[in-house]
C-alpha cells in the first residue's frame, strides 16, 4: 500500500499546530536552532527557549560571539547538554565558513557539527523547501502502520527508511507540506500509545485493513531518567548555572549524596565533555568561566 499525500497535505493545512519556528520570516538559522532542540525533547519545552534564544541570538554570528558558559545557562533544563555545546560549534563553523548563512545542501549540512541525517535533510525541507526524505521517529510509525501494516516500525536504518518515505514524496511544490504533515500525523494521531485512529485523514492503511496486528517484536523499554547519570550530571550543571563564580567540590557533592560514585562519574564526564571545567584552585565553573575567574582574581 501507499499513502495519499494530498490527503496529508490538506489534513496539514487544517490540523497543524501553530509552532514559532513553522512561522513566516523564521530564518534557515532559527530553524536549524529549533530541530537541535527538539532532538529527544517535547515540544512545549522547547518553545519558551527556542523564542528567548533567537531573539537573544538571531544568527549564526550572534550565538558564535557568546561564550560557552552563557549557552548553558540558556539551553537550560532542556537536557542532553551537550546538544548546546555542538550547536555554539555548528553557529562558529557557519558564520565562519559559510558567510553566516545556512547551507542549503544536504551534503554540506552533513558536514557541520552536531548535524546528522535527520537534522540535515530537515532543514533542507523546512528551511529550503527542497524534495528531501525527512524521516524521524513519527514518521517511521506512520510508514509502518499505513504501507507495511505493522505496528511498530522495525530497528531504524537510515538508508531503508529514507528509500520507504522518498517514493512517497509528491512530485510538485507541496512536497515539503507533506513531510511536514507526515511528521505532525505521527506526532498528533497515528501515536505509538492509543493511535487516534477515527481522527486519521488517510483513506488506506495497511494496518487499519489487516485488523490493527499487535506488535510482534520485544517491549520496548520506556527509557527512564530518575536515579540515572542524565539526572546527577543535570543536578551538577543546576548547581553551576546558578552561581556567577566557580564553585566549591563540597557545593556539588550534596547535590547526589546516595551514590558517591556515580556523582564522581557524571562530574568527570561533564569535564571529558568541555561542558565544566576545573580552576587552579580546585573549584568548578561552566565551560569558559573558570578561566576567567582565575584571572581576575590574578589582577
Amino acid at each position: 500500500m501507499s499513502i495519499e499525500a494530498s490527503e496529508v497535505v490538506a489534513w496539514f493545512a487544517a490540523e497543524r499546530r501553530d509552532l514559532p519556528w513553522r512561522r513566516p520570516g523564521v530564518s534557515a538559522w532559527q530553524i536549524l536552532v529549533s530541530e537541535f532542540m527538539l532532538q529527544q525533547t517535547p515540544v512545549a519545552r522547547v518553545q519558551p527557549i527556542w523564542l528567548d534564544w533567537i531573539a537573544r541570538w538571531p544568527t549564526p554570528s550572534a550565538t558564535a560571539a557568546a561564550g560557552p558558559a552563557d549557552i548553558l545557562r540558556a539551553w537550560g533544563k532542556l537536557g542532553y547538554p551537550r546538544r548546546a555545546k555542538r550547536l555554539h560549534e555548528c553557529a562558529t563553523v557557519i558564520a565562519a565558513e559559510h558567510g553566516d548563512v545556512v547551507p542549503d545542501d544536504v551534503e554540506t549540512l552533513l558536514t557541520l557539527p552536531g548535524v546528522g541525517s535527520y537534522t540535515a535533510r530537515a532543514i533542507a525541507c523546512f528551511a529550503y523547501q527542497q524534495s528531501v526524505p525527512v524521516v524521524d521517529t513519527n514518521v517511521r510509525r506512520v510508514v509502518a502502520r499505513a504501507v507495511h501494516g505493522r505496528a511498530d516500525a522495525a530497528s531504524p536504518s537510515a538508508k531503508r527508511d529514507e528509500a520507504d518515505v522518498a517514493v512517497l514524496i509528491p512530485d510538485d511544490e507541496t512536497a515539503p507540506r507533506f513531510s511536514a504533515g507526515l511528521m505532525e500525523l505521527g506526532a498528533l494521531i497515528c501515536t505509538a500509545r492509543n493511535p487516534r485512529c477515527g481522527l486519521c485523514p488517510l483513506s488506506v492503511c495497511a494496518w487499519r485493513s489487516a485488523g490493527y496486528p499487535p506488535a510482534t517484536g520485544p517491549a520496548k523499554r520506556v527509557q527512564k531518567y530518575a536515579g540515572t547519570d542524565r539526572q546527577v550530571r543535570g543536578r551538577l550543571l543546576d548547581v553551576l548555572r546558578a552561581s556567577d563564580i566557580p564553585v566549591t567540590r563540597a557545593q556539588l557533592d550534596i547535590v547526589w549524596l546516595t551514590d558517591t560514585g556515580q556523582r564522581d562519574r557524571a562530574l568527570d564526564s561533564l569535564l571529558v565533555d568541555g561542558l565544566v571545567e576545573q580552576t587552579g584552585d580546585g573549584r568548578f565553573a561552566l565551560a569558559g568561566e573558570g578561566a576567567d575567574a582565575a584571572e581576575v582574581r590574578g589582577r
